[in-house]
């Protein structure tokens, strides 16, 4: 017995409604990942964000502070040897 085009459609729409109840969890699921980023995750990144550059622009500024006090700091350690045995040679 052959299928008639008429029976094939039929099949075929009996499939489509079968695919899309079964996509349909799927569906949803993908729908709630999506309120979950737009509403949960995309705030939270742009919060790190915003706190992210001015924190970063303090840490650059304070590194360049902190090389030039090292720099300074040896400076201060020569001289104070130096005045040292000087001292030590005057008492």
């Amino acid at each position: 017995m052959a299928l008639t085009s008429e029976d094939l459609f039929a099949i075929s729409q009996l499939l489509d409604v079968k695919l899309n109840s079964a996509l349909q969890p799927i569906k949803d699921d993908t729908r709630d990942i999506k309120l979950d980023i737009e509403n949960d995750i995309k705030p939270q990144i742009q919060l790190l964000a915003e706190n992210y550059v001015p924190a970063a622009k303090r840490f650059e500024k304070a590194s360049a502070q902190i090389e030039s006090m090292q720099v300074d700091i040896e400076i201060m350690k020569k001289v104070i040897a130096e005045h040292s045995e000087k001292l030590q040679k005057i008492s």
